[in-house]
């Protein structure tokens, strides 16, 4: 009964230090963490979408002169095989070319 009576306050002490020791953190852990949490509040968030201002009734209107235009081309070819050229082929293929190239930069910027 003794040697129990001796035990327990020991015990105790044992598991106090324990524990005051698995709280204990060291000063440069400390530091950093304040460190990255300061330096977390400096960061701006990542914007979770880029926004797009794309002008949808700019970007129908061409698409809609794009293929009216390209509808035409193959009589322009069938007029190319009986040896007549059309004076405006060349101008609807530039226009085509222009064309295709503003909606593909306005869908992809």
């Amino acid at each position: 009964m003794k040697l129990f009576a001796c035990a327990v306050p020991f015990v105790l002490l044992a598991a106090t230090s324990a524990q005051a020791q698995a709280k204990q953190i060291p000063p440069g852990v400390r530091q950093a963490d304040q460190t990255e949490a300061q330096t977390q509040k400096d960061i701006p968030p990542p914007s979770i979408t880029p926004t797009l201002h794309l002008d949808l009734a700019k970007l129908r209107q061409d698409a809609d002169e794009l293929a009216r235009i390209a509808q035409t081309i193959p009589t322009d070819i069938a007029s190319l095989q009986k040896g007549l050229l059309p004076k405006d082929m060349d101008g609807k293929l530039k226009r085509i070319e222009k064309l295709s190239k503003q909606l593909r930069s306005q869908i992809n910027h």
